[in-house]
């Protein structure tokens, strides 16, 4: 029964996707209402949308970009507080889960058998760190500072899958992202590149003055990996205007920035450094100025002539019109906004303000497809379901392509549509959509203790009514099907004559689905 009825659910999606058809409303405020909200939150919840009609779009886009003024609710506070690595250091998190070094070991090496055990123990860190997010994104109504979270999180992506990466990258989002997220841009990229998670996933913390005082074992040699990233991706561009040759002059400017390695192993006080013995002190030049010889104060220097180029405001601006408007912004809105940054110096708040009462944005209704982690997250605050469970959601993430905290280049996940829009990638999305409202989702229950965290891309996925993580115990017969009347409801501005109409005719355990399987839902 499962399995024909999503068969029928995948028929009726895919010829709605060749279908025509317009919005049964015309642009009006009730259609703005879901447009802002599926662009700075995590798509419309019945909350949400109740309060931006008492308030006003105007209104909610300015609470929105002041997140310290809105509290989060109590019932959010305990779901976080019980995610005891959340509170924990980097050096703390090394000690109690990092790998065993015998002088942590009495002086004993341990066997295989306990770097693995302890290796599996510290998989609670990124499983944590997965929760929290998820809760946040479904629960918060500080919405544009969980959506900016996403945003800059992929621009500075760390992979958690590599080597010690899966202990920080929690802490990596709390401390260096989540504070500076509607900040200052300079302070985001200063964080980001003191943290030890950045240090180790673009092995800056290899980085060495060759034949310097510090130099041993594979700390003997420039390592550029950073370097090249930090211009390419988090501030100038691609086509910033910096040379091969500048590459290896901020190399040596970094040099030496790295971890305090006593303190790692003891978790005693804080793990990044600057180690001047690993220091190339000779003059260098950076971007056609010269950089006096002053240690760790030359990478400041040369991250402060990196953040206020003009090119970094253009390359910033671009990146935010594509998540925000459209796949390929308007050229206006960009030079507005690389201005207003420029006049700003990096002030993010004061950058968004512009985008978000552009009309540009508000006339980008259903542009922007989303991306897997937009779309799951969209669904279940639609759909109004108790998570107490995230498994299913990550779970079905990874198998669209996007585990959370798993993307393994440093220019992160893309947010455009020729990256996720594809015949497969759709029949995945239904049979999420089919699980969820036929209520066989086991999101209520909470999961096993020591559950792995969802990070692998499944090759041959499973029927789609069973669409969950692999670790997540198979799916109940439906016990709690969704209402699609307040969905449809909620839904109906942005909802095309074809869906309401396709809907109307489906049989009424698949209503909700076939709304949330919809092309309209898959858009934002």
């Amino acid at each position: 029964m499962a399995t024909r009825s999503f068969a029928f659910l995948a028929a009726i999606c895919v010829a709605l996707l060749a279908a025509t058809g317009s919005a049964s409303a015309d642009p009006t405020t009730d259609q703005q209402i879901i447009h802002v909200l599926n662009r700075i939150a995590f798509g419309p919840s019945a909350a949400d949308v109740a309060h931006v009609k008492q308030i006003g779009i105007d209104r909610y886009i300015d609470e929105q970009l002041h997140p310290e003024r809105i509290a989060d609710p109590p019932e959010l506070g305990q779901r976080l507080a019980a995610l005891d690595t959340l509170r924990l250091d980097p050096a703390q998190l090394f000690v109690q889960y990092g790998p065993i070094l015998p002088i942590m070991n009495g002086g004993v090496k341990p066997g295989p058998d306990e770097q693995k055990a302890r290796r599996q123990r510290a998989q609670i860190i990124v499983q944590q760190a997965q929760d929290a997010r998820v809760w946040r994104a479904l629960y918060s109504p500080r919405q544009l500072q969980e959506v900016m979270v996403d945003f800059w999180f992929n621009h500075f992506n760390v992979f958690a899958g590599k080597g010690l990466d899966h202990l920080w990258v929690g802490n990596f989002e709390a401390t260096a992202i989540r504070p500076y997220a509607l900040g200052h841009f300079r302070d985001l990229v200063l964080a980001t590149a003191h943290h030890p998670a950045m240090l180790f996933y673009l092995d800056n913390q290899l980085n060495t003055a060759p034949g310097s005082p510090g130099a041993r074992g594979n700390l003997t040699g420039l390592n550029e990996n950073y370097a090249r990233e930090i211009m390419e991706l988090h501030t100038l561009g691609v086509d910033g205007g910096y040379t091969q040759a500048d590459v290896e002059s901020l190399a040596r400017i970094l040099t030496g920035w790295g971890f305090e390695r006593r303190n790692l192993r003891f978790g005693n006080g804080p793990v990044e450094e600057f180690e001047a013995s690993r220091h190339d002190f000779t003059p260098k030049t950076f971007l056609g100025h010269a950089i006096a010889p002053t240690g760790e104060a030359e990478g400041i220097e040369a991250i402060n002539m990196l953040v206020s180029s003009p090119a970094t405001a253009r390359h910033i601006a671009f990146e935010l019109a594509q998540y925000f408007v459209a796949d390929k912004p308007p050229q206006p809105l960009v030079d507005r906004l690389t201005q207003r940054f420029r006049e700003t110096d990096g002030d993010i708040a004061a950058v968004m303000k512009v985008l978000l009462t552009s009309r540009e944005f508000r006339d980008s209704v259903g542009q922007k497809y989303k991306t897997p982690y937009q779309y799951v997250l969209s669904a279940a605050r639609a759909a109004g379901v108790e998570v107490n469970n995230p498994r299913p959601l990550m779970g079905t993430m990874a198998r669209l392509g996007m585990p959370l905290y798993y993307c393994q280049t440093p220019d992160g996940y893309k947010n455009t549509e020729d990256a996720w829009l594809s015949p497969d990638a759709t029949t995945l999305r239904i049979g999420f959509a089919t699980g969820l409202g036929r209520g066989v989702l086991p999101l209520k229950t909470p999961p096993p203790v020591n559950q792995a965290p969802a990070n692998q891309v499944v090759a041959n996925p499973m029927p789609a009514p069973q669409l969950v993580a692999d670790q997540t115990p198979a799916p109940q017969p439906a016990v709690d099907p969704l209402d699609p009347a307040p969905l449809e409801a909620m839904l109906a501005p942005v909802l095309t004559d074809n869906t309401r109409a396709t809907a109307a005719e489906a049989p009424a355990g698949l209503k909700a689905a076939l709304i949330i399987g919809s092309p309209d839902f898959m858009r934002r």
